[in-house]
């Protein structure tokens, strides 16, 4: 089988995208490298600008300063725990929500549908809501982190879109053969549901994460049940407050200042996510391009 010879377009079309595709990492890549930088440079040294992509001065005192912040470990330890149990309450509520209403012999469908979709663009506003929690008794507590979070109208909707790609004439045979619909959604829906699952999973860890108004909202008064982005969060006020003099920054850690802190702080906080980023990828990009459309 001969090949087909590329034409001057096809080559100038290469070409062009290579290019593009290379500045667009780049561009993207950019941020990330340089606060990377930064964080591993002296702080002072680092007030001199000019500091691009590799560091001038290597210094960890930007590191140990974030982590001799206090109840640093029990924030983490709340964060990891929240994440955890959160993105799998999620997961399986959203699941079997979205399996309930992608049935088609499901009564209400259309109008359970139509009322989710409103609640992603109306809500109760923060005073409301912060009274509702109260009244149940979730404030000052962990429950304040992942129940709340348990159904999100947009991830249900994914997922229900997936699952009413997948052929009916599955469940119909598992039907004939004496299966419950705890059965086929178990062994059934669920295992050619993985990308859809694993896109949720990482949009539900990733928020987990990165949460902090909920613990200073909810949980402020509890430092046993505070969270790793609260803590650096008040980190990166002290150390930008006009209050703070250089002398205290020296005695905290060394060579430091507010950029370098802030850099290592923002460092810290990105590094779970894109350790665990490389191992969905591959559902992720299916999960999206095959469930993100909402009928």
């Amino acid at each position: 089988m001969t090949k087909k010879k590329r034409t001057t377009a096809d080559r100038i079309f290469i070409v062009c995208n290579t290019v593009f595709m290379i500045l667009f990492v780049i561009i993207t890549l950019y941020p990330v490298l340089n606060t990377l930088a930064v964080s591993f440079n002296d702080g002072t040294d680092a007030l001199r600008g000019g500091i691009y992509l590799w560091p001038r001065r290597w210094s960890i005192k930007n590191y140990t300063t974030v982590l001799k912040k206090n109840n640093l470990v029990t924030g983490a330890y709340i964060s990891v725990l929240r994440t955890v149990v959160g993105t799998l309450l999620a997961l399986a509520s959203n699941a079997i929500l979205a399996f309930i209403v992608s049935r088609k012999k499901f009564l209400f469908k259309k109008p359970l549908s139509f009322f989710w979709v409103v609640t992603m663009y109306v809500n109760g506003g923060l005073i409301p809501t912060f009274l509702l929690y109260k009244n149940l008794g979730m404030t000052n507590s962990f429950s304040v982190y992942v129940i709340p979070g348990m159904i999100s109208a947009f991830n249900m909707l994914v997922i229900r879109t997936y699952m009413n790609g997948i052929p009916d004439s599955l469940e119909e045979s598992a039907q004939l053969d004496g299966a419950g619909y705890g059965t086929i959604f178990l062994k059934i829906i669920s295992p050619l549901c993985k990308p859809v699952y694993a896109t949720v999973a990482l949009f539900v860890a990733v928020g987990q994460w990165n949460s902090w108004f909920d613990a200073m909202l909810y949980n402020r008064l509890e430092s046993n049940l505070t969270t790793l982005q609260y803590e650096l969060m008040k980190l990166l006020s002290s150390v930008t407050n006009q209050g703070t003099s250089m002398e205290t920054m020296k005695n905290s850690g060394g060579n430091v200042t507010p950029t370098s802190v802030r850099a290592a702080a923002t460092i810290l906080t990105m590094l779970p996510i894109i350790c665990l980023y490389p191992f969905l990828q591959r559902y992720f990009v299916t999960g999206m391009t095959l469930g993100g459309v909402k009928e």
